[in-house]
């Protein structure tokens, strides 16, 4: 009981700093916008704005399977995800505008194209490198059965050798 009371405890704290992040990311982006030159220049925050809501929706779905059944189902704990997703929503659309007005039709389109194409491609990397891996964990695993196989074959036919010397010499001596 007191591990599962850890847990959710850690994941509240965990989603509070994803929140935290998003926030701040809001906060900078707004403060920010006005003066900026190019998208540079709020570039990080809007990396954080990202990093914040996958916090978010990382520990949402992380929080369904574990803690207690008050913990997941409360009202409290419903309402809140579900105000702070629709919350964070809201202010990723006041944002995707703000960049929209500030550089041009289309901008935030872009940033989030851009942005998913990345993330695919870095699995779609990661799952190839997975692939080449298992790939050459079977080749070693093939070489090795190959080398016992051969070794085997060498060991039963010096054995043999090693036995029709013994028994001609025995037969030499009789």
């Amino acid at each position: 009981m007191q591990a599962s009371a850890k847990i959710g405890k850690d994941m509240i704290a965990e989603t509070l700093a994803g929140i935290a992040l998003f926030k701040s990311a809001v906060s900078g982006i707004k403060s920010a916008i006005g003066t900026a030159n190019d998208i540079g220049e709020i570039a990080g925050f809007i990396d954080n704005l990202f990093e914040g809501e996958k916090q978010v929706q990382h520990e949402r779905s992380k929080k369904s399977g574990v803690g207690s059944v008050g913990d997941q189902f409360g009202v409290k704990s419903v309402a809140t995800e579900v105000i702070n997703g629709r919350l964070a929503q809201e202010q990723m659309r006041e944002i995707a505008s703000m960049v929209d007005m500030r550089f041009g039709h289309g901008t935030w389109k872009s940033i989030t194209e851009e942005r998913a194409k990345r993330i695919r491609e870095a699995k779609e990397a990661e799952a190839a490198a997975r692939r080449e891996m298992i790939k050459k964990a079977k080749e070693t695993e093939e070489t090795i059965k190959m080398a016992l196989g051969v070794s085997a074959i060498v060991a039963v036919v010096v054995g043999l050798f090693l036995f029709l010397m013994v028994s001609v010499a025995k037969a030499i001596a009789l």
